[in-house]
């Protein structure tokens, strides 16, 4: 298949599958006239029931009437809530190959599905689409397999190596009705000549065709091993290593179906968490595997972990590094366990008659005291207590019980008590300790000489930043979650009892000549509408933190760039979880691998582990790679090189940025479009960010500007690397980040430097 002839193909298929498409939302309609009229049937039912006298077979009649309402407002709600992205795969399926592989034992369910619609040849092919829930035409026949369905569970588990019967598993990309994208996996070592391939699959299969039987080897040996990897057990630690464009998110992402459709009563009551390194990268692996169970797995960027905060805002590399080291933990424990800013530091009032004192230190000492067994958002009470014992003690009264009984007991519904204990003891959101952090004499005291003095101005800068801008750092929701396991969750105040003396609320106040007056606001959040914030702090604080929930099963890609302190904040998700672990340490952002692994193994606990290794690289062209091997060897000497297949003979560009990096890079981007035919990213540091924005509105969409760090874990055809020296300066990892930024192009790639 040539590259020039892929685009008329790719339109081609998108307009086969576009037709499906239509006819299945045809069928779909027809439902949901079906699902209306029995509602409207049954509801008619319902208002004659109601004006006769129920007998036996009237009494059945209505039960049969109730069971059709039932199911005809279930349907309908499934009809309306999988509108989006309804028809997400197919299956093209060779029942020859299935039977001369394994006479039916590989569990694909039998045949539910039809003829091929785009003219592939064959007695024995067969065409399946998988979908958010099933659909059928008027005669029957399936046009959509319900993604739950043993039929379509081939979609997820069948692999180059145990295929299944299947020869081409593609996952189409919808926006609304439309399909706006495929992309295929080749699953035999050649495609048949009428079979059409694109996307990754393309690329395998181009790799099979251009080269001799060594290819095929390499090709195999790739895919073998994979699939080694995404069916190796599910208890433990999997860890999945290997450098650029080798394969391993794919490889986890499968392994995570597998794991899902292998036992799914676990991991689908448990759920599955796949955390990656920025938004952009879960916007892109939403695309490779679609409907990976629905609700049963969460996707989440490092900045989203908490479902209130949610940022891709990066602090500077000094910041993020004193943020992201477990020798913050002092300074976080200290601020969580202090006073609240502003709150009273002395209590006097009159308790059962005698006068009560109480120092700040005395204060203090109930506080400290408190806090050594308690959670601060759950100690009112305790704390309430150990004040009151406190206050008899300072009396110096001793040996008369009765009175302490009766002083106590005064002090538990003391008005003067209640009012302090809500002004001293008040909730905590953890995400107020952090600002109380942007006061560096705050810092500096509680950091207790874990922190240099060249940290604590900057670190303190940084959350009053968070307060100016109302956005808080990626960084910084690791430090939330953990003031968060301190403090606990924010306790709702219980509801007062109405007195006996308040006026009833009315149930209609027009009779009495009186106009109710709705808020504004209120009514706007009842319609749906959402309230809009303003204030940055409110933007700070919206939302409530709860407990963090645990899953069965955690997956994190590009591990190599998570933090100490966002490891044990994922950890504390997975306490109870087996794990898929992705990464590349020649690739890592985080400088001190040895702090983050004994983070990592803090996380992992005793589990047992195995480790897959990828060695191949099938994205980037020899040329691009090499380039980028270079570059990283001056440094990371020892860094995990994995072998490119792939040449093109066309070596990366040189060029200089110079005075106008504007229009340097609009000539390399030009260039490119006339060269490629798929996406283009520019990968610029910040410093030339803002600058290099026009560049995006070249190419109909195609072209994107871009940060290094937000690549990870992405690919495009083709890539503009800006001033690797500024990259590599301002990065956190250095010259291992440039060398991301310098393995995201499969075929042609332009530095400027």
């Amino acid at each position: 298949m040539s590259t020039k002839n892929i685009p008329d193909e790719l339109a081609r298929e998108i307009a086969v599958e576009q037709a499906h498409v239509d006819r299945v939302h045809e069928e779909l309609e027809k439902a949901g006239v079906r699902a209306d009229s029995v509602q409207a049937e049954g509801l008619a039912r319902s208002q004659f029931g109601r004006q006769v006298e129920v007998g036996d077979a009237e009494g059945a009649a209505l039960f049969e009437r109730d069971a059709l309402m039932f199911h005809a407002a279930k349907r309908r709600t499934a009809l309306d809530t999988q509108y989006e992205g309804l028809v997400f795969g197919r299956l093209d399926i060779d029942h020859a190959m299935l039977r001369a592989s394994t006479t039916g034992s590989n569990g694909d369910g039998g045949r539910d599905g039809h003829r091929p619609a785009d003219g592939s040849s064959g007695e024995d092919r067969e065409v399946r689409y998988i979908g958010r829930l099933g659909v059928r035409d008027d005669d029957y026949e399936p046009l959509v397999i319900d993604w739950r369905a043993p039929a379509a569970s081939a979609f997820y588990r069948a692999t180059p190596t145990q295929p299944m019967g299947v020869l081409r598993r593609r996952v189409l990309r919808s926006r609304g009705t439309t399909v706006i994208g495929i992309e295929d996996d080749l699953m035999v070592p050649e495609a048949p000549d009428d079979l059409v391939v694109v996307g990754d699959g393309a690329l395998m299969a181009a790799l099979t065709r251009s080269r001799g039987g060594r290819m095929r080897d390499i090709v195999a040996t790739i895919q073998a091993h994979q699939d080694e990897a995404i069916r190796a057990s599910a208890r433990g630690i999997t860890e999945i290593t290997g450098g650029p464009g080798t394969g391993k998110t794919v490889v986890a992402l499968h392994r995570a179906a597998y794991l899902l459709y292998s036992d799914r009563r676990r991991f689908e009551s448990g759920g599955i968490l796949v955390v990656g390194p920025s938004g952009a990268y879960t916007a892109y692996i939403e695309r490779v595997l679609p409907s990976l169970g629905e609700e049963s797995v969460i996707l989440r960027a490092l900045g989203d972990v908490l479902d209130v905060v949610h940022t891709e805002r990066l602090d500077p590399p000094a910041v993020a590094r004193t943020k992201g080291s477990t020798r913050i933990r002092p300074l976080l424990g200290a601020a969580s366990r202090g006073r609240v800013p502003g709150t009273p530091t002395e209590f006097r009032a009159m308790v059962a008659g005698r006068p009560v004192r109480l120092e700040a230190r005395d204060l203090d000492r109930v506080r400290s005291q408190v806090l050594r067994q308690h959670q601060r958002n759950t100690a009112t009470a305790a704390a309430q207590d150990a004040l009151g014992e406190l206050a008899w003690t300072s009396l110096g009264i001793t040996g008369d019980r009765e009175a302490k009984e009766e002083f106590l007991d005064k002090w538990e519904d003391h008005l003067d008590v209640e009012a302090f204990m809500q002004v001293w003891w008040p909730q905590v959101d953890p995400r107020e300790v952090l600002l109380w952090l942007g006061d560096p004499e705050l810092v500096r005291r509680h950091s207790r000489g874990t922190l240099r003095d060249e940290e604590i101005e900057p670190l303190a800068a940084s959350f009053r930043l968070a307060a100016e801008t109302g956005t808080w750092s990626v960084a910084d929701v690791a430090l939330i979650d953990d003031i968060s396991a301190r403090v606990g969750p924010v306790q709702e105040a219980p509801k007062e009892e109405r007195g006996f003396y308040e006026i009833e609320e009315l149930e209609d106040l027009s009779q009495y000549g009186v106009t109710e007056v709705q808020p504004v606001v209120s009514a706007a959040r009842d319609a749906g509408a959402p309230l809009v914030l303003t204030d940055p702090r409110d933007k700070l604080l919206a939302g409530r933190i709860g407990k963090p929930d645990e899953y069965a099963h955690v997956l994190v890609d590009e591990a190599q760039d998570l933090s100490p302190m966002q490891w044990r904040m994922i950890g504390r998700r997975g306490r109870y979880a087996s794990w898929t672990v992705v990464g590349d340490a020649a690739q890592a952002s985080w400088p001190d691998a040895s702090e983050a692994t004994a983070a990592r193994e803090e996380a992992f606990g005793s589990q047992a582990r195995q480790q897959f290794h990828m060695d191949t690289n099938y994205r980037n062209a020899r040329e691009i790679f090499d380039y980028a091997a270079e570059v990283v060897r001056r440094q990371v000497p020892d860094a995990d090189i994995p072998q490119a297949v792939r040449e093109t003979g066309i070596e990366p560009v040189e060029g200089r940025l110079g005075p106008d990096a504007l229009t340097a890079v609009r000539e390399a981007v030009t260039a490119l479009l006339e060269q490629v035919e798929g996406a283009i990213a520019v990968i610029t540091p910040s410093t030339h960010a803002a600058r290099l924005a026009p560049v995006a509105e070249l190419g109909e969409g195609r072209v994107q500007v871009i940060d290094p760090m937000s690549t990870k874990g992405l690919e495009y055809d083709a890539t503009v690397v800006v001033d690797p020296d500024e990259i590599t300066r301002e990065s956190p990892g250095g010259v291992r980040v440039l060398y991301v930024a310098l393995t995201r192009a499969a075929h042609r790639m332009t530095v400027l430097t």
